[in-house]
């Protein structure tokens, strides 16, 4: 090969491995730019009257003070008759007093806050202006969006499933287990947003099962006596409410209780309740509705078809430790049938043990003033078991 043909080779040769070099470091800087991390954005900023101010992030508003997050000083709530200025980069939809929220159109955007007032401007450059004294909240863009989406049949359900055993196995043998499920969804399942809409479902079983030989036995053999628990009990509730503590209802529920002679006992209704005590410590709601109810006995006594009415009370209030005491109680007055009444009365402790694991004590007692023929009017139970809780 000639001189020039070696020159030429070498200069290919070295301007392909240029070429090749630059594409890799090309390559290289594109990907370590599209892993750059984003920009952080600029922290939120409040302004006090007397000067001060304070970086965060501001997460809500109630009424007229903020929640506000800060690296110093963590999460704090602010008056707002302290803040003289306050600028967010977030994006927030403010609510009045008493108004809604709803899936109509409520663009979010950008707060601000001055001169007592609120001011919000979203991108369709439309700005909009709060009072101090009109403001109900202020709820950042996810928390709304999710909240205005009617939930999914499985989706915020709250509540446990409680089980419990007991076997005896001697010259009598005794069988008894309890098991049960209680589930409540509120929304919107923001604990800081008025309440909208509340569904609740229970549902309890005991069965029990006594045999005892018959000692000394006979000839020809009589058979063990057998005794037979079998106490059912569930309902569904749909609340509306009409205000922070007024709801209409509708509710319905299924009762069978072998100790009474109650084959089943069903009732459909529709009424009115108030939420009388709301704490974060505790909770009393009360309650009345009117109703269909039929109860089927067992023979020879004959069924009733009823026009009622239930009156009833729930408390629960947390204690020390996270243990929750519960208690409820309810009256059901039949009007076409005076006679027929009853009443259902349950207290109970929940204790936690273990993660989601929590003990359950809890005592019921039903009263049904018309059982069966033969039959006592009233059944008591106490129960012990174990809950694992859903959420």
């Amino acid at each position: 090969m000639s001189a020039d043909k070696k020159t030429i080779a070498i200069r290919r040769e070295g301007t392909l491995r240029l070429t090749l070099l630059s594409l890799i470091v090309g390559l290289w800087g594109c990907q370590a730019f599209a892993q750059a991390p984003a920009a952080k954005p600029e922290p939120d900023v409040i302004v006090f009257t007397n000067g001060d101010q304070l970086t965060g992030t501001l997460e809500r508003g109630v009424g007229d003070s903020v929640v506000f997050k800060s690296d110093v000083v963590g999460e704090v709530t602010v008056s707002m008759d302290k803040v003289k200025e306050l600028r967010s980069n977030g994006s927030f939809v403010v609510l009045k007093k008493d108004e809604k929220i709803t899936r109509t159109s409520k663009q979010p955007g950008k707060i601000t806050y001055a001169d007592n007032a609120v001011t919000v401007a979203n991108s369709s450059s439309a700005i909009e202006t709060v009072p101090t004294k009109e403001l109900g909240f202020i709820v950042d863009q996810v928390t709304f969006e999710k909240e205005t989406h009617e939930p999914g049949i499985w989706y915020g359900w709250h509540g446990g499933i409680t089980g419990a055993v007991s076997l005896v196995r001697s010259t009598d043998d005794t069988t008894s287990a309890s098991a049960g499920v209680a589930l409540v969804r509120a929304y919107p399942t923001a604990p800081y947003l008025p309440p909208r809409d509340r569904e609740t479902f229970n549902l309890i079983e005991t069965y029990g099962k006594s045999t005892s030989p018959v000692i000394p036995q006979t000839v020809p053999p009589t058979p063990a006596a057998v005794t037979k628990t079998s106490i059912f009990h569930t309902d569904a509730e749909y609340d509306k409410y009409l205000s922070g503590r007024l709801y209409g209802l509708a509710g319905v529920s299924f009762d069978h209780n072998f100790s009474q002679g109650l084959s089943l006992q069903d009732i459909f209704g529709a009424g009115l309740g108030y939420t009388a005590i709301q704490t974060p410590v505790q909770e009393l709601d009360v309650k009345a509705d009117v109703h269909f109810e039929r109860q089927t006995f067992q023979a020879p006594t004959t069924s009733l078809n009823l026009i009622g009415s239930t009156f009833a009370e729930a408390y629960h209030r947390n204690l020390a430790h996270k243990i929750l005491f519960t208690e409820s109680g309810s009256y059901v007055q039949s009007w076409n049938i005076f006679r027929a009444y009853s009443a259902v009365a349950e207290a109970g402790l929940t204790l936690p043990t273990y993660k989601r694991l929590s003990m359950n004590i809890n005592a019921v007692d039903n009263y049904l003033n018309n059982p069966a023929a033969g039959f006592k009017n009233n059944s008591f139970q106490f129960l012990v078991g174990v809950v694992y809780t859903l959420r």
